[in-house]
């Protein structure tokens, strides 16, 4: 047998509470510095325009597809007439649309193929053209329609 713990002067393992606790306030004093360190979000106030006729939307609005491979379809009118552009034909179109309607409204779509920024690059070029009812479209529709 092992002598050391045949001996009665074997001391038996304890679990102290004080470093416990220590080592808990120390995690809580952390936590508290770095949450207060935090940056605060605040909220950007969007002025919308107001009031916006959405039942004249479908002989007014012009309709922009974004698909793969940076082509963008162009639907105009009432009946529709759908038309194939470039990225860099967007920008004079828009500035037209924008020059020859009174309330020019843009309304943005994607294909399942469209990448985030292709939907993105619709709404910046808007933007510039100083189109101020820009929405989304969150209807599934086949590619060119």
């Amino acid at each position: 047998m092992n002598a050391i713990f045949d001996t009665p002067s074997a001391r038996k393992a304890r679990i102290e509470i004080i470093p416990l606790l220590a080592v808990l306030f120390f995690l809580l004093a952390t936590f508290a510095i770095c949450t207060a360190s935090l940056k605060r979000t605040s909220v950007i106030e969007q002025d919308i325009g107001g009031e916006w006729d959405w039942s004249r939307r479908d002989s007014l609005a012009v309709s922009i597809q974004a698909a793969d491979a940076g082509v963008f379809y162009w639907k105009m009118g009432n009946p529709a007439r759908v038309e194939e552009i470039t990225a860099a034909e967007l920008p004079a179109r828009l500035a037209e649309y924008k020059r020859t309607t009174k309330e020019p409204m843009v309304l943005i779509r994607g294909d399942r193929e469209a990448t985030f920024g292709s939907t993105v690059l619709i709404l910046d070029e808007a933007r510039k053209a100083g189109i101020d009812h820009v929405s989304f479209e969150s209807h599934l529709s086949p590619t060119g329609l």
